[in-house]
């Protein structure tokens, strides 16, 4: 990936500012869930490695649905990251920090955002060079009273709030120090699994909205 489509990749996060977190247990639901999502205006989505279609599922929406930014979620092992990037994600994101995972992506060029959620972390993602990182469980560690906090010592540092977000308060997490917010609440696994993919469109869609309707 060159420096230019790393740049295009941050810049299409932080613009949409939605981040759906997509678990599929079938790799062959891959392309019409993220065509779904990019139907209701978020056309990025974290396709997690949580089972066993992940890989595969990453491979597939990149071939099938060119337009739409996939990344690689729930990132434990530098090897996963590597297999990541290998199949095409554009983007990695680990629940937690690893030095190991954060130099194999910066050596293969992608854009990665390690969950952070204490100073101490923050500061070692500081100095690994990282300007945005996840904040993960945020509803269990103070959500966006946490991060306006923590945002306090650290301007510089963006943060992607996932875990315990959803429609009902998406509009206290839209603040100068998020990057973008993430979640599943924009891609249910039984929708995914029923094949109701106007329910992940209506969910990207109502989401957009309520950003929208606060200005941004």
């Amino acid at each position: 990936m060159t420096e230019k489509e790393r740049l295009e990749v941050r810049e299409r996060i932080a613009k949409t500012y939605l981040v759906p977190v997509v678990v599929l247990d079938d790799a062959k639901r891959a392309v019409d869930t993220v065509k779904a999502l990019a139907a209701g205006g978020v056309d990025i989505a974290e396709i997690t490695l949580r089972t066993e279609a992940g890989l595969a599922a990453i491979e597939a929406a990149r071939k099938g649905a060119p337009d739409v930014i996939v990344g690689a979620g729930t990132v434990v092992t530098s090897v996963q990251c590597r297999e990541s990037i290998e199949a095409g994600a554009q983007f990695v994101v680990s629940p937690g920090l690893d030095k190991n995972i954060v130099e194999c992506a910066r050596v293969m060029g992608v854009p990665v955002f390690p969950g952070c959620v204490t100073p101490t972390e923050i500061m070692v993602a500081i100095d690994l060079g990282l300007k945005v990182v996840k904040f993960f469980p945020a509803n269990v560690y103070g959500g966006i009273k946490a991060i306006k906090a923590l945002a306090g010592p650290f301007p510089k540092i963006k943060f992607i709030p996932t875990g315990g977000v959803d429609l009902s308060n998406l509009a206290d997490y839209i603040d100068d120090s998020i990057y973008a917010v993430g979640g599943g609440w924009l891609c249910d696994k039984k929708a995914v699994n029923s094949g109701d993919y106007a329910a992940l469109t209506k969910a990207a869609a109502d989401s957009v909205a309520v950003l929208r309707s606060h200005g941004r």
